[in-house]
Parts: C-alpha cells; structure tokens; sequence
C-alpha cells in the first residue's frame, strides 16, 4: 500500500524524471510549459526527479520564483539519489570519499588532471574535476563553458569521442576502485562507486508500494548516465530527446483527460 502522505494522489504511480533534455534544456531553466504539465500531473500521481547534478543546480533550473524546489516535487534526488529528500525532509545521504578513501581520490584526481592538461579540444575554461557529495564530475573543457561553449563541444565531441576515450582510460588504469563512469550532459562524465548510478534512488522508494514506477531520461543508451535506470526491471523506461517529448508522452499516459 502507498504510504499514506499521499493519500490524496488518485493514481497509485511514481513518475522519475532526468533533468537535462528531459524537464529542461541541458543546464536552462524550466519552461512554463512544462511546469503547466508537471503540477496537473503531481495532482493524479506522485512526481520526482533524479540528477547527476548537485542540488544547487537543480535548484537553478527547476525552482520558480525563489520556491525551494524540494518542495515542488514529492521526491527530489540530487546526486542520483546519493543526496535525497521525500515531501521536502531529507533523507539519509552517501560520499564518495568515504567510499575511495583520501589517498586514493587524490591519485585518481591527480590522474585526471595530468590527462585533462595533455588533452588537446579547442577551448578549456575552468573546474575540470567538480566533487560533489557522491561522485565527481570530470570536463574536458571545464564546467564553466558557456552554453553556446557546451553546444560545440557537444558536437566535436561525438566527432573525436573524447569522453568515451577518456572514461576508456580511467576504467584501464583504476580497475581495482570499484568504480563506474557516466557520460552524461553535454561536456562531461560522471563518477562514481559502482550501483551508485541513478538506480540508486530507487532504494528510497521501492518499499513505498507503487504499482508502477515510470522513469523518463534522454541518455538512455549504454554508457549514458540513464540506462541502468531506464533498464531497471523494476521501471517503465521512457527514452526522450527533449523535454517537448516528455510533455507529449505524459499527456499521452497521464492526462489525455485533460
């Protein structure tokens, strides 16, 4: 049985969202549109979203008018659900530190480093390596590229496959840190312990008796950082390009009596 905070909910299903190029464009705000779609759909079921990001992204592109966006959302995973919160309370968190170990995550940053200095791409910027509380987010080019920065790197990079190189690298070298890497966005990878991918979230929820629990995400392919998830057996994966597919698929499903 649901748990009874949501009671009011007529339809006893959980819906999962990606961020970037599900709810929004990679690193923009949401549409109004979209948040049209979402409050009428968080009126029928229960709605979340799960992020590689860290919350403070999050918060940048989905809250609204000042709003904490934990409270916009029944389930908020920030960090693929390594930082959580369920009705805006928080829920117990994980680090990636405590996992490695300090020497360990100095040696493999280390790596990174002296890889990402030799790597020759047309721009650099700057925070190549970005520790966030449950994994480590690695940029060839750095996270501070601007949008039209992120656009092209995007498409020299499926020309010169630079991250799947550089992820290739790294699993060759650290084969003994129980790690997995995520390519995911449109400039870098993820990292993190292995079964801390965004199917992580899912231990938060799993025991909350959903009939159903739907997943949407655009990096849905092998090697993206939503295929374990949209793969789970225990989700109905959805594979979008952009959030104008999330919106028509939901009203198809969700609220085509609307």
């Amino acid at each position: 049985m649901v748990s009874a905070i949501f009671a009011d909910r007529p339809v006893k299903k959980l819906v999962l969202f990606d961020v970037d190029g599900t709810l929004t464009p990679a690193r923009q705000r949401v549409t109004p549109e979209m948040l049209e779609t979402l409050h009428g759909l968080r009126k029928k079921l229960v709605i979340g979203f799960v992020g590689g990001s860290d919350l403070s992204k999050q918060q940048e592109q989905l809250a609204v008018d000042g709003k904490n966006v934990v409270d916009d959302f029944d389930y908020a995973f920030a960090e693929n659900g390594l930082t959580a919160y369920k009705m805006g309370q928080a829920l117990p968190s994980a680090s990636f530190i405590g996992y490695v170990g300090e020497e360990r995550y100095k040696t493999l940053v280390n790596f990174i480093l002296h890889y990402i200095a030799d790597m020759d791409v047309p721009i650099k910027r700057g925070t190549f390596v970005e520790y966030r509380n449950g994994m480590i987010n690695v940029s060839p080019i750095g996270r501070n590229a601007s949008i039209q920065e992120r656009n092209e790197f995007e498409k020299y990079d499926k020309e010169q496959n630079l991250r799947k190189t550089f992820v290739s690298t790294l699993k060759s070298k650290f084969p003994d840190y129980g790690l997995t890497y995520s390519i995911g966005g449109q400039i870098s990878f993820d990292v993190f312990p292995t079964g801390w991918d965004k199917t992580y979230c899912l231990k938060h929820v799993e025991d909350e008796g959903f009939e159903e629990i739907h997943f949407f995400g655009d990096k849905t392919y092998q090697g993206g950082n939503d295929y374990e998830i949209y793969k789970d057996s225990r989700t109905i994966g959805h594979s979008v390009s952009k959030p104008e597919d999330t919106i028509r698929i939901l009203k198809e499903l969700f609220l085509n009596d609307a």
